[in-house]
């Protein structure tokens, strides 16, 4: 028998393929996990919980109750980095969020009158409403049960009367409520008509400058997206000069597919008459294209290749990366110096092929998807410009299985933990904890609280918004089943730093906060209508309720908490490998007997060897007080492991509470029999 005590000290090759599982020969093996569920790979080497998301709205049209259940696309918008926005693309529809909040329209109606009724009658004066249209309401006096609520217009029975129904397709009835004395602002949620079809909406391409977007798709001609205020926007068709040859975007077939800024220069590329061609505006003239041999004249370039190959993305970095159906190219200049109609080259540099999907860029690598849609690989300058040095790795060869299925979507949170963001096409949401710069490339998997069809929730669009707070907001739009309907809701994960204590912290999804003096019970949960969630309360976790008329009720007096879907994160090791008397300890039976597991700011966890034999780790002890939520633990916590001599070569550890879990190390101490 040996007895030996491996240390499992970082994680940073994140879940590894199930076909490793006998490489324990290599540093990955070590490194990699078997399962790491709804956390994140810290680039310091320790898994922490994702934080939960925070619910932010109703995607339009959500109610289905018209004859389409759609397609939803998250678009970003930077002016700044303190002026942000999230376009919200639905069927030939736009919407805006702006800090994390939904854009409303500036017209403001006021209530004169609501009736104790079912359904409710409101008199709104000043604006007009049509049946359809969803409309905010706050401020009213007596019956505030109508306050800080998204309602839609039902019917107008003239004289500025309206009947609503909440949006899950139910009308108001307002019977119990109190009686309306006075007040209420009602605005209507600031929608722009947009020229694209649902179905249309993942083959959108765009490029900003300032206030303006570009915006391209193969079916449409160019458009420009203009932003003059919060909640006015402009689409327009813009004119563009000179007669390029090949045509643009003069008729059907010569829209482009794509487009990007580089080199002071707006690029369009890949038409349906010309997929391998690309069109270089005048330098810092955008909609000019009138071509010549000056070095500020537009140039059009069209690739020669053996077959057709389409262009499927442009990626600017120092150079410009293009990706076509058949091998990524990289824009040169034969002297070195800026794009010119007469130095511009473009050279092959790998044969893989690019899937129909933007990339991303982080530093100077461009992440992209084979064609296939299975794996990511980055493509990257490795020598001088014009040595063709470039490489184009795979980034998914140590965890293919997360991939399977192919990949929808990307968006790339910088800050504070370098995590690429990938949606796959089934609705599960996967991240890459990315720092090329110290080897760390660590795959993990994340399933969002609720469900769809008695399966897990759907991611449906991912996007990324930068911050001055020093973290990037990662918004999203889930499709769920909501009291027995299909929902889909926009939403932003919250920030991973949270505080120094329990009161703050948000894991739950699809959540809502409440700070501020003690209450019984809480309202403002109408998306949640009937289901089972979870609770954070004054800093503890709180039994599970079932919200009904939009709220829940409190086993105690709350002063903080958050209260959502609940969502379990957990991570299983690979078999362990700590050697024995003559070699391996793989194939041998072997026992844990105790285990070390090192925390940072911990509050509740189980552990054991599976899903099914986890016990719980306590945290809180004799000398705290029993009304006072449990401290942040950062050390380490001596646990008898419950394994027996044949499951005891994994370990496990789970934490299914509203609260946070970081794991930076496990040290355990274990007997491996020789046989």
């Amino acid at each position: 028998m040996a007895r030996s005590a491996p240390a499992l000290s970082t994680f940073t090759a994140g879940e590894i393929s199930p076909r490793l599982e006998g490489r324990v020969n290599i540093e990955k093996y070590r490194e990699g996990l078997s399962d790491l569920t709804n956390m994140i790979v810290q680039p310091h080497g320790g898994v922490t919980r994702r934080p939960g998301t925070e619910y932010l709205g109703q995607v339009n049209d959500a109610t289905f109750s018209g004859t389409r259940e759609g397609n939803a696309r998250l678009i970003p918008f930077e002016f700044k980095t303190s002026d942000t926005y999230i376009l919200e693309f639905t069927h030939n529809t736009m919407r805006v969020y702006r800090n994390k909040q939904q854009v409303l329209d500036s017209a403001t109606g006021t209530v004169t009158a609501a009736t104790n009724a079912n359904p409710c009658v409101l008199t709104i004066t000043v604006v007009s409403y049509s049946p359809g249209n969803e409309i905010y309401i706050d401020g009213m006096e007596g019956m505030t049960e109508l306050n800080g609520r998204n309602l839609i217009i039902t019917a107008s029975l003239g004289s500025n009367q309206f009947t609503v129904e909440d949006l899950h397709g139910n009308p108001i009835d307002s019977t119990n409520f109190g009686t309306y004395t006075s007040g209420g602002e009602v605005n209507e949620i600031y929608e722009k008509s947009s020229p694209y079809d649902d179905d249309e909406l993942d083959d959108i391409r765009f490029a900003q400058s300032a206030d303006v977007m570009y915006i391209v798709h193969p079916n449409y001609a160019i458009r420009t997206l203009t932003r003059t205020d919060h909640d006015a926007w402009t689409f327009a068709t813009p004119t563009l000069t000179g007669t390029p040859s090949p045509a643009l975007n003069d008729t059907t077939d010569n829209y482009p597919s794509d487009v990007t800024f580089f080199e002071q220069r707006l690029v369009f590329s890949g038409s349906n008459n010309n997929p391998q061609t690309l069109w270089f505006s005048k330098s810092a003239d955008y909609e000019n294209f009138t071509t010549g041999t000056a070095d500020d004249d537009a140039l059009i370039y069209t690739i020669a290749s053996q077959k057709v190959n389409a262009i499927r993305y442009l990626a600017p970095t120092r150079v410009l990366t293009i990706g076509t159906s058949g091998g990524e190219y990289v824009l040169t200049t034969t002297n070195g110096g800026p794009v010119t109609p007469t130095s511009t080259v473009i050279r092959k540099y790998s044969n893989y092929g690019c899937g129909v999907h933007t990339p991303i860029q982080v530093a100077d690598l461009t992440v992209f998807l084979q064609r296939g849609a299975r794996k990511i690989r980055e493509f990257q300058y490795a020598g001088e410009v014009n040595t063709g040095a470039y490489a184009a790795v795979d980034i998914t060869i140590l965890s293919e299985h997360l991939t399977e299925g192919g990949i929808k979507e990307f968006a790339y949170q910088q800050e504070p933990e370098s995590i690429i963001w990938a949606l796959r096409n089934d609705g599960t949401l996967l991240g890459l904890t990315y720092r090329r710069e110290e080897e760390v490339v660590a795959w993990h998997k994340h399933i969002i609280g609720g469900e769809f069809n008695s399966g897990q929730a759907v991611v449906e669009s991912i996007a990324t918004l930068p911050t001055d707070s020093g973290e990037d907001e990662l918004y999203m739009v889930v499709k769920r089943t909501i009291n027995g309907g299909t929902r889909r809701y926009v939403e932003c994960m919250k920030p991973y730093d949270f505080g120094n204590d329990t009161t703050a912290a948000f894991f739950v999804d699809s959540g809502l906060a409440y700070s501020g003096s003690e209450v019984s019970s809480v309202k403002g949960l109408y998306h949640l209508e009937g289901e089972s969630v979870s609770v954070l309360a004054n800093g503890a976790a709180h039994p599970d309720k079932t919200v009904s008329e939009g709220g829940i009720s409190f086993d105690f007096g709350v002063t903080s908490g958050a209260v959502g879907l609940g969502y379990t994160s957990q991570m299983q090791t690979l078999r362990l490998e700590a050697g024995s008397s003559d070699g391996t300890s793989q194939g041998k039976p072997k026992r844990i007997h105790d285990i070390t597991i090192r925390f940072h700011e911990t509050v509740g966890a189980e552990v054991g060897t599976d899903s099914a034999n986890a016990d719980e780790i306590f945290f809180r002890d004799s000398s705290m007080n029993m009304d006072e939520a449990v401290p942040l633990f950062t050390g380490d916590k001596e646990i008898e492991f419950p394994g027996g001599f044949e499951e005891g070569d994994r370990i496990f550890l789970r934490q299914s509470q509203p609260l946070p879990m970081t794991v930076l190390a496990l040290y355990p101490r274990m007997n491996t029999f020789d046989l």
